[in-house]
């Protein structure tokens, strides 16, 4: 749009340049040398006195040049040539120049008198087109702003997009079903009308996206949610038309509607009336999607990260016939999305990706994709030619836990007491059997955090037990203990921790049914309403008395987790001192040795004692 206003503006200019250059040629352009007219018997005396240096003879004009740089103008008699007038004498040594004229002057003059004229019609006819550019403009504002995908510089495909086994082949189908119709036709079966993609922000709902444009050979609209939005009603619906009509006319097609909670959220929030823009545009996509025209052929593929927030009227069979969950991914799918983004990265032999894939649970796509972005970065930096095992481990960090932060500089009595805090972690997910193993410990200020403890899964769950709750809530309440037991106090540094154990401590009673005194129901929403139209009209479903039975539930499972870390603690307090005095001296303790410090293996579940 600004190249095309820049081209606009750059004609408009040389128009009008154009035309003031003219208008001086015209009114100026015959003056540029000083002429004098004189009679000829004038030129006759000159020439006898030997003043005149040239004579230009043009029809009956003639142009006198002086050897004095004077220029006169005189005309002949008609009927009478220069040597019937004694001009024409070869020994003055005077020049004669004979131009022939015949129409030139006329034309110069029409040529001259015309090109002002022209000029100024075209600058009219350009302003008038600018101005119909802007009415078509102007009714062009409900035009759908979709693009289209180009196949020829799409390079995407499903081989590109690693994990998601079942997203793809969901994916697989749709495109197979608009480039072999017939194959399912002749089964009965109907072509799906649309295929929402749920999942976390990064595991790869766009890319799927990109994926399906680079293997379908049908014409692939993609456009925001967020573009159908504009401060005028209507608009957002016409758009949603006027998309719809441009897919239909080159079905088969797939439109793909990015960020879709944009415009497909809940109708009847209590926020907006029943004019709201947002709801005109929603209304017009379930009317296209599922209308009275049938067999169009056009899917539609939307993505979203907020499935809790659409309108279930977008959500039933008949519009988005399928959804698609596209998790974040496992152990072997991180490993074979670390295969896909290190392609163009010249990775060290001794790089175990495999490695970094077990270190790296709960990473997304994206998460992955930076990480050897910033593994590449940094071996850059060291002016290294290959990303070894070193840069992919410092990367892992960096993203996972956020970058070193050097230039906070610690007291002495901080580094002390943030020492003693990382090793009660430690020594209680150590000592617990339902806790992950310690992966690395350090008292390098990272983010916000002045020190960290770092575990690592040794096996992905996909559920959660009780008593893995109770350990975890004992360890992360293990600095703030070794606080306690050192030093007589505790410092603010356990403020993060005290807020995770009380929010898993209140989702065990009120969400997960693990208090035996209120038994396996739930209290409340176990995820709160996202709206406020509903949040303000919403009544508590337990009563005050029960209020109170959860609070008192939630400090006593803290209480136990609190005792069980205090004598976990208790008994390893010489550990404890030289856990966090060779902390003091490195900074930074790996799992090897710091299995060597405590002297015992970590604790397993067959050696349970539940304090």
């Amino acid at each position: 749009m600004n190249k095309n206003n820049n081209h606009r503006s750059g004609l408009t200019t040389l128009l009008i340049l154009a035309l003031i250059a003219a208008s001086l040629y015209v009114f100026f352009g015959e003056e540029d040398e000083k002429t004098v007219e004189v009679p000829i018997t004038t030129v006759q005396q000159q020439f006898t006195a030997g003043e005149i240096e040239k004579i230009k003879v043009e029809g009956s004009q003639l142009t006198i040049t002086l050897k004095d740089g004077v220029v006169e103008v005189a005309t002949r008699p008609l009927g009478e040539s220069l040597s019937d007038l004694g001009l024409n004498d070869p020994n003055s040594g005077v020049i004669v120049e004979a131009v022939d004229s015949t129409g030139s002057d006329f034309w110069l003059n029409v040529i001259a008198g015309i090109i002002p004229f022209l000029l100024i019609a075209a600058f009219l006819v350009y302003m008038m087109r600018q101005a119909q550019s802007h009415n078509q403009g102007a009714m062009s504002f409900g035009q759908s702003r979709a693009t289209v995908s180009d196949k020829t510089k799409n390079k995407t495909t499903f081989a590109d997009v690693a994990g998601a086994h079942e997203a793809k082949e969901e994916l697989v189908e749709i495109v197979d079903f608009l480039k072999n119709p017939k194959k399912y036709t002749t089964m009965g079966a109907k072509i799906p009308k649309g295929v929402m993609l749920f999942g976390p922000p990064g595991t790869g709902k766009t890319l799927l996206a990109r994926a399906v444009a680079g293997e379908a050979n049908v014409p692939f609209f993609s456009i925001s949610g967020s573009e159908f939005v504009e401060m005028f009603v209507g608009v957002g619906a016409s758009r949603v038309r006027d998309l719809f009509k441009k897919a239909k006319r080159n079905a088969p097609a797939i439109v793909f509607v990015d960020e879709i909670d944009a415009v497909g959220r809940q109708r009847g929030t209590g926020m907006g009336g029943g004019h709201d823009e947002r709801e005109q545009t929603l209304n017009q996509i379930l009317t296209e999607m599922d209308g009275f025209e049938t067999g169009t052929n056009v899917i539609v593929i939307a993505a979203t990260n907020r499935p809790d927030v659409l309108d279930p009227a977008l959500l039933r069979p008949g519009r988005f016939d399928r959804r698609v969950v596209i998790d974040i991914p496992d152990i072997g799918e991180r490993e074979e999305i670390l295969q896909v983004h290190s392609r163009n990265k010249p990775i060290a032999r001794d790089a175990n990706l495999q490695k970094v894939a077990r270190q790296t649970p709960g990473f997304t796509g994206a998460d992955l994709e930076n990480l050897l972005n910033e593994a590449a970065i940094l071996a850059a930096t060291k002016g290294l030619k290959t990303i070894t095992q070193t840069e992919l481990e410092k990367s892992i960090e960096k993203v996972a836990l956020g970058p070193e932060k050097k230039s906070r500089v610690l007291s002495d009595d901080e580094k002390k007491v943030t020492a003693f805090h990382e090793a009660g972690h430690a020594i209680v997910s150590h000592a617990l059997p339902y806790t992950d193993p310690v992966h690395k410990i350090s008292i390098v200020s990272r983010g916000m955090a002045l020190g960290v403890t770092w575990y690592l899964p040794e096996i992905e769950r996909k559920l959660q037990s009780e008593s893995r709750f109770h350990d975890e809530l004992a360890s992360l309440l293990g600095g703030h203990v070794a606080e306690e037991l050192v030093f007589g106090e505790v410092t603010t540094g356990s403020s993060n921790d005290l807020e995770r154990a009380s929010k898993l401590a209140r989702a065990m009673v009120t969400q997960f049914g693990m208090s035996e005194k209120l038994g396996p129901v739930i209290y409340g929403s176990a995820h709160g309403s996202i709206f406020i139209g509903k949040d303000l009209m919403h009544e508590r479903d337990y009563s005050e008395e029960m209020a109170s039975k959860i609070d008192g539930e939630v400090k006593k499972i803290i209480e136990t987790a609190y005792s069980t870390a205090k004598s976990v603690l208790s008994k390893n307090k010489a550990k404890l001192k030289k856990i966090a005095e060779r902390l003091l001296e490195v900074e930074t303790l790996d799992s090897k040795e710091f299995e060597k410090l405590y002297g015992t293996p970590k604790a397993t579940a067959e050696f349970v004692v539940r304090i």
